[in-house]
């Protein structure tokens, strides 16, 4: 350095609160070294440079590098100036976020905490709340999978004298969800087989997202047989193949009863009057007991055909879930309507017009049970 370099860094003058440019001359885990041109070297601690205070300073900085740093204190008792590139920063990002809170610019940040109340993100070390009402378009009682999770939001509120600077990420999501909705509708119509992700499970169906809006599931329209409860059948998260039975409005109602899964193609073959079957005890009344012959597939033991002794009521000699094996002795396709009867598997087959006039009597008396089953 000539004489005349020398003698202008001797007279040079820095204040409290200036922003200097220096090189970086040496780096230490908790400490940056800064030559500034001046008398002295300018020293910024790890606490001036980043509000992480787990942050190897040797790992963010090298020798060699320039940066700009604000003055804090221009003698800190020992000869060295001190700095803070923090707090440049956050003037920096103040001002950076006035101007994307004026322009509804959507930021991009990484999640530093997670408070009682919200999120806290920073923005070019400005911090920035986003409080649990705005985190996401639907309730969240816990915001802790948002940890350390990069988000997207837009400012709202920008008042940095009140330390008050206030972001959105809801209505982002508001607003993709409506966009998503009217693209989905636009393509979608009645009949049309959709996959979808199980959002929710409730004792009278499944809500499904398809990606822009949610369908129901009814339990009604889960299986061909009976469902007890939806939540045996599904968890959230689960994929599902349904198909679009019907669309009012924005509701879309779905189902996975598809045709050609239906237990009662061929039904007339299967289950044709003088056939024997096996099937299921699955629910008993006081006048017979409902035999699941196949899911989707009941028919109906009366009472005066589960035995050639006199039976009170079908409680007394089955159960639910017992197996038996029975002859059908009438077939209503049209009605959907199957009788069953064990006394008739006994009976020699020189009385199968008596056994004839049996089911009529059957399907006479239980006609109205029927109709509400």
């Amino acid at each position: 350095m000539s004489f005349e370099q020398m003698l202008e860094e001797s007279l040079k003058v820095i204040r409290n609160g200036e922003v200097v440019e220096g090189t970086v001359i040496d780096v230490k885990p908790d400490e940056i070294i800064l030559n500034i041109g001046y008398k002295a070297d300018g020293i910024i601690s790890r606490s001036e440079y980043t509000n992480e205070t787990n942050t190897d300073l040797t790992t963010v900085v090298s020798v060699g590098d320039t940066m700009e740093a604000k003055v804090v204190k221009v003698n800190d008792g020992e000869g060295q100036v001190l700095l803070s590139y923090k707090r440049l920063a956050a003037e920096k990002g103040s001002k950076r976020l006035e101007e994307a809170f004026e322009n509804q610019e959507v930021l991009t940040a990484k999640v530093a905490q997670v408070l009682a109340g919200g999120l806290s993100v920073i923005v070019d070390e400005t911090r920035v709340f986003i409080p649990a009402s705005l985190v996401s378009d639907s309730y969240e009682k816990d915001l802790t999978k948002y940890d350390g999770q990069e988000i997207e939001f837009v400012i709202t509120e920008f008042n940095p004298r009140r330390r008050r600077i206030i972001g959105d990420r809801k209505q982002l999501l508001a607003a993709k969800k409506a966009k998503m909705q009217e693209e989905l509708f636009a393509r979608i119509n009645v009949g049309d087989v959709v996959e979808g992700t199980v959002k929710n499970v409730t004792d009278f169906g499944a809500f499904i997202d398809l990606g822009g809006a949610d369908g129901l599931l009814h339990i009604s329209e889960i299986s061909w047989g009976r469902v007890e409860n939806p939540k045996k059948v599904f968890k959230v998260g689960d994929q599902v193949k349904t198909f679009i039975k019907d669309i009012n409005g924005t509701k879309i109602a779905l189902s996975m009863k598809f045709e050609e899964d239906n237990p009662w193609n061929n039904a007339a073959e299967k289950y044709a009057v003088g056939n024997i079957v096996n099937g299921v005890v699955a629910r008993m009344t006081d006048f017979g007991a409902f035999i699941e012959l196949n899911p989707g597939v009941d028919a109906l033991l009366h009472v005066s055909q589960i035995s050639a002794e006199h039976v009170e009521k079908p409680s007394d000699v089955l159960k639910v879930g017992q197996e038996i094996e029975a002859k059908i002795v009438d077939f209503n396709e049209e009605e959907r309507k199957i009788s069953l009867s064990v006394k008739a598997l006994n009976l020699p087959t020189a009385h199968e017009e008596d056994n004839d006039e049996v089911a009529d009597v059957n399907i006479e008396e239980v006609a109205s049970e029927l109709d509400v089953e």
